[in-house]
This record gives C-alpha cells, sequence and structure tokens, in this order.
C-alpha cells in the first residue's frame, strides 16, 4: 500500500458503467518519511468514503480493481483512512 492526500475530486460527465456509483478522488502520492509530495497526482476509486485533504492508503494495477465487490476497470483506488503514522530511524539508501 502506498501514502496519499486527497486533493480533489473528480466528475465525469460520461464514464464507464463499472464505475457509476463510485467516487472518483484526486490523490498527490506522499514519502512516507516526511509526507512530502511524491510524483504526480492520481485518480483513484474511493472504497472508504474518503474526503478532503485526508491521508490515505491507496493502491494500484490489478490490487486497485480487486478493492470493489464488482470489479471495475480502474488503476487506482483509496482503501483505507490514516489517521496517523510514525517512522523511526528511516533511512534511503
Amino acid at each position: 500500500m502506498k501514502l496519499a492526500q486527497v486533493i480533489g475530486r473528480v466528475f465525469c460527465s460520461r464514464q464507464d458503467p463499472g464505475l457509476d456509483k463510485k467516487t472518483l478522488l484526486l490523490i498527490q502520492p506522499l514519502r512516507w518519511e516526511d509526507g512530502k509530495a511524491l510524483g504526480d497526482p492520481v485518480v483513484a476509486a474511493d472504497t472508504v468514503g474518503a474526503g478532503a485533504s485526508e491521508n490515505v492508503f491507496w493502491v494500484a494495477a490489478r490490487e486497485a480493481a480487486m478493492a470493489f465487490p464488482d470489479v471495475p476497470a480502474v488503476d487506482a483506488a483509496v482503501v483505507g483512512i490514516v489517521e496517523g503514522h510514525q517512522v523511526k530511524d528511516f533511512r534511503t539508501r
């Protein structure tokens, strides 16, 4: 799982029928060690009712579609709301 912050919502006038009644969020991936932005924002389907500015767990690729019972065509999905996290002695190589 990856860490991100919800920075907005995405609204579509037309979309795949598998995405009907699913909320699409714009999320900014974050680095675990310091919470700074990592890469470009991502559109992710929401499974947990995340709100603006919340930190979330997200998954990508096949795991994203598997987060839903009906397996829609999604590349990213929010699967948890992060209340807090702690990183002790984090080192990068």
